[in-house]
């Protein structure tokens, strides 16, 4: 297994080595402001900012809000921001890493192992006392090929499946979950079946992730680390794969990710859907009702 996280004492001294690794900043909120402002304010010396709507995902539509980006499109983006066949890379953003596992997810996805999560992000780097510039690094352009399907990713018909013969884990707030409130999808609730195990589980108050052991102990009081075929899903797979990077990280297989998620899910109102705490769910009988 490949190192995940590296720590902003490891990051400032691989920056000031012989061979630094491409630096990517993806800061991003689901809300905004844009990420590429808080870019702008400030970021890490020799960081490239990349939008995780614009960049690392697909335009949104039936395959959910935030879908895989075409090969080359991805490619194109990636040897933009100096990504090459053998650079190592670093992805951060702000501080929990959420947006940060999507682009690992993604690099991954596309054949791209050399890559890792500043643990703690942006935040970790500032409060440690390292600097911040406003300079925008123009690096040469990378040689990276994108060659997709090297991570496991799940459709809905592979999502229903999963939540009737294993675990999958819906790592969403539990409001949403329940289907008390929707703030993005036009239907709230879950896929039956599932199983709430939110995301914002896997770390800690400073946005650094939980250490192995515990979020290993964590996975397992949810099923998690058994024989059963597991899956995660979120709202828009960016969360989702919060959880598939943690789940790496406490040394489990990796599990497949539903990208299209829950937008993906309601996008057919002919899917059923239900409501309520998973020991007392109840059944809708379609999106549409």
């Amino acid at each position: 297994m490949p190192d995940l996280l590296v720590d902003v004492a490891e990051l400032a001294e691989w920056l000031d080595g012989p061979r630094p690794p491409v630096l990517i900043d993806v800061r991003w909120n689901i809300a905004g402001p844009p990420g590429v402002l808080a870019y702008r304010a400030g970021h890490l010396p020799g960081a490239v900012f990349l939008d995780i709507d614009g960049d690392v995902c697909g335009r949104p539509g039936t395959g959910g809000r935030h879908p895989l980006p075409h090969p080359d499109d991805f490619q194109e983006c990636a040897r933009r921001a100096g990504i090459s066949e053998n650079s190592d890379v670093v992805v951060y953003d702000a501080a929990d890493s959420t947006a940060a596992a999507r682009m690992w997810w993604t690099l991954r996805y596309f054949g791209h192992e050399r890559v890792r999560v500043l643990n703690g992000g942006y935040a970790a780097w500032v409060a440690a006392g390292y600097p911040v510039t406003t300079d925008v690094p123009q690096p040469p352009p990378g040689n990276f090929v994108a060659r997709p399907g090297n991570m496991p990713v799940l459709d809905a018909d592979g999502a229903a499946e999963i939540a009737a013969s294993g675990v999958l884990a819906d790592v969403r707030v539990p409001e949403r979950f329940r289907g008390e409130v929707e703030p993005y999808d036009p239907v709230g609730g879950h896929i039956p079946g599932a199983r709430n195990v939110p995301s914002g589980g896997n770390i800690r108050p400073d946005g650094r992730f939980r250490d192995p052991v515990e979020l290993r102990d964590r996975f397992t009081a949810a099923g998690m680390a058994d024989a059963a075929p597991v899956g995660v899903y979120c709202g828009s797979g960016i969360h989702a794969a919060h959880t598939a990077f943690a789940m790496t990280l406490a040394g489990l297989p990796t599990p497949p990710v539903y990208i299209g998620s829950w937008s993906n899910w309601v996008a057919d109102r002919r899917r059923s859907v239900a409501v309520g705490d998973a020991e007392s769910q109840r059944l809708v009988e379609s999106c549409g009702n």
